[in-house]
């Protein structure tokens, strides 16, 4: 008899790896030896935003080490339940943009579409845990609205592709949507923002080369990778596979405190971003959502960090601080 694993198994791996994703933080402490460090029964379940991580991510985990960035990111804390001053579900006003469902338009020149609401990892510190996914599906019908007005909106240049993770996609379902974008005239650049290779190197598959490589529009996939730790030699070689299919790559990363709060790991990251044929492009303050406050590092620090970090490496290896106000018009650059 098939199950449903099999069939996953022999259609996509990467699919598959998904399917098996580690769904409870006991496990994950288990397979890194950490059931002394950290008492799984004195955790609380998030059950807004639950626990979700591939294992081959945990592979590039420290066993026997709770300070771990990697598994910082993504190890349930009982500080998410904790409410501070300040940290609020929407701290960047996103909701006051949605113009249609799925559909963001906050700056003149583009616009964000929520291509698909989940993600293969769910980082603790995420800025949208709250955002009402439940309106905004990512769907066929709402795809095709949002086409329509992209269509009769002259003024747009670039489309971002986002989620949840856009590359949650199937490869049908990304092919269908980038022939339909490229096929808008005033429409010059498709932006992606995804995690999932990162943390699922096996998502870069032939066939979705394939698609980037035949898009009419130019195509640009800004990672989300914050420690060096992340890469690793499966994930350099689907790299190389996008630069060859003319996708330009760029990352940003999220400031975050006890996992890249610091200059040499900073310029580290840096460098083997660049090796890999990808440019730093932001290094995001923490957005203040609710129960993010343990990730926290002051404007006053990241001045600091980013100071010593231009002293370590090349101008063009500098990303640019950052930090989301909820402005219409534009990021704050703050160095």
């Amino acid at each position: 008899m098939k199950t449903t694993k099999n069939v996953i198994r022999k259609k996509d791996n990467w699919l598959h790896e998904l399917f098996n994703s580690i769904t409870q933080p006991r496990e994950l402490l288990k397979i890194l030896n950490l059931e002394s460090y950290i008492q799984y029964s004195e955790l609380k379940k998030n059950k807004i935003f639950p626990f979700r991580v591939p294992y081959s991510f945990v592979l590039r985990m420290k066993k026997g080490d709770p300070n771990d960035p990697l598994f910082l990111q993504v190890m349930t804390n009982n500080q998410e339940f904790l409410n501070f001053s300040g940290y609020i579900k929407d701290p960047i006003k996103e909701i006051n943009h949605i113009i249609l469902p799925g559909l963001l338009h906050k700056y003149n020149d583009r616009v964000l579409l929520i291509v698909k609401t989940n993600c293969a990892i769910n980082c603790r510190y995420c800025f949208r845990k709250y955002f009402p996914y439940e309106k905004n599906q990512g769907k066929k019908d709402n795809w095709i609205q949002a086409l329509e007005y992209i269509k009769n909106n002259k003024k747009l240049n670039e489309v971002i592709l986002s989620g949840g993770d856009p590359l949650m996609a199937k490869d049908h379902e990304l092919s269908w949507l980038i022939k339909s974008l490229s096929k808008i005239n005033h429409i010059k650049r498709l932006r992606i923002h995804t995690r999932l290779p990162i943390v699922i190197p096996n998502r870069i598959t032939s066939n979705l080369c394939q698609i980037f490589c035949k898009s009419l529009k130019k195509i640009v996939l800004v990672t989300h990778i914050n420690h060096p730790q992340e890469i690793n030699k499966e994930l350099s070689e689907r790299f190389l596979k996008l630069k060859n299919s003319g996708v330009t790559l760029l990352n940003q990363s999220v400031l975050l405190k006890n996992i890249n709060d610091n200059p040499i790991i900073l310029a580290k990251l840096s460098a083997l971003l660049f090796e890999n044929n990808i440019l730093p492009y932001y290094l995001h303050i923490l957005d203040k959502v609710n129960g993010t406050m343990h990730f926290s590092v002051s404007i006053r620090q990241a001045k600091s960090i980013m100071k010593n970090l231009m002293k370590m490496i090349s101008g063009y290896l500098v990303p640019k601080l950052v930090c989301d106000t909820g402005s219409k018009h534009n990021k704050l650059i703050i160095i």
